[in-house]
């Protein structure tokens, strides 16, 4: 399941990499906005992801 979170952050970086560009050259600043929220918002999922513990049980003794 983490690798599916991680493969969609990854394609929403992508995603956002895209809409930045072409924005740019179809003259959009609310494309190159939308760009760079779906960029931030898909490191922020990385990070997230990365930081939960692996392996822990949910019944701590």
């Amino acid at each position: 399941m983490n690798k599916s979170k991680i493969i969609y952050s990854i394609f929403a970086i992508a995603f956002g990499v895209f809409m930045v560009v072409f924005g740019g050259y179809d003259d959009s600043p609310g494309g190159q906005l939308l760009g760079v929220g779906l960029v931030v918002l898909g490191i922020v999922g990385i990070i997230k992801n990365k930081k939960k513990p692996k392996n822990q049980s949910p019944f701590k003794a």
